[in-house]
């Protein structure tokens, strides 16, 4: 099998007829140098994969069960081989023509990061921004850069992010085996922000491609303020501040991080979702010890100075993140 540069792996859950809109976008890339890892954690469905047989460079997997977005991607991850750059892409997006192409450029010619993302556009608004990266707060509040803006306020050159949507990243294969890949603990919400701290930690820098476009429809599989995404993001907003804020900005910033758990809890309260919020600060807390443990790896494993960390960290008041040069 001919190397390609690229592996994308695509984690699908009960969703075909996005799956199908996604891999007819790669096919019309103006840049071949991919190979489609599709892994299904939803269940079988012999009539849909028989149409997968259509498209080219793709291998199907089969998932036991809903593995979750991580442990889905771990599966196709482990099954890129050799390939210098593994792509994760949401089976909700419609990437543009030139999306690879300008990515792969972007990668030639910033030899330095590790990581790329693209510019999300929302599919039923394209005129706005569904996000350029993550950024992440002191408090361990994140927001996705850019997201309701409009997309003429995307600046032309690339600018560096603390991390990219996994919706659609790019990431340098030998830095994300490195740090271990995805949490798998994690399952699904914030996997990619952990993944994005880790390889801060490990001296890898993303960096944002704004001409490589991406439809996203978002919160196709798992609908927005479910008890899935409540439950989730709640308790994972506290798994990937306590495992990554490293030495003493964790103690400093950690009254900031229990006041914005605290406002979580009351707006889901305010929302009638007391039951699932409460939920997830109790488990995300019961399960302490074995977070801390996964800490000290993660802390052991840092490169980088407190200052580079704090440097990338959105420090305003209203939580928003810069988008262009830092």
């Amino acid at each position: 099998m001919r190397l390609h540069r690229c592996v994308v792996i695509i984690v699908a859950y009960n969703c075909w007829d996005h799956l199908f809109c996604c891999l007819d976008a790669l096919g019309c890339q103006t840049c071949a140098d991919f190979r489609v890892i599709v892994v299904n954690n939803g269940k079988p469905d012999p009539g849909q994969e028989k149409r997968l047989a259509q498209y080219e460079r793709l291998t199907y997997l089969q998932s036991s069960g809903n593995l979750g977005f991580a442990a889905g991607n771990n599966q196709g991850i482990a099954l890129a081989g050799d390939c210098p750059w593994i792509v994760l892409l949401n089976p909700d997006t419609i990437p543009a023509p030139d999306w690879m192409e300008k990515m792969l450029q972007a990668a030639d010619a910033s030899p330095d990061y590790a990581v790329l993302g693209s510019v999300l556009v929302q599919a039923d608004k394209p005129h706005l921004m569904d996000g350029a990266g993550d950024g992440y707060h002191v408090s361990g509040f994140v927001r996705r850069s850019g997201l309701g803006l409009p997309v003429d306020m995307i600046p032309s050159e690339p600018w560096e992010v603390f991390s990219p949507c996994a919706a659609a990243a790019f990431y340098r294969a030998g830095a994300l085996r490195a740090v271990g890949g995805l949490d798998e603990d994690f399952f699904c919400y914030l996997e990619d922000v952990d993944l994005g701290f880790r390889l801060r930690l490990a001296g890898c820098c993303c960096l944002t491609v704004p001409d490589a476009r991406v439809k996203h429809v978002g919160s196709a599989v798992t609908v927005k303020y479910s008890d899935f995404y409540v439950y989730y993001g709640q308790r994972n907003l506290v798994w990937a501040f306590v495992k990554n804020m490293p030495g003493p900005l964790f103690w400093v910033f950690l009254p900031l991080h229990i006041g914005i758990n605290l406002a979580g809890i009351l707006r889901y309260l305010l929302k009638g979702r007391a039951r699932v919020v409460l939920r997830a600060k109790r488990d995300a807390i019961s399960d302490m010890p074995g977070l801390w443990r996964k800490r000290c790896k993660v802390q052991q494993r840092r490169t980088v100075s407190l200052r580079n960390i704090l440097s990338v960290l959105n420090k305003g008041v209203n939580m928003q993140s810069r988008m262009g040069k830092t």
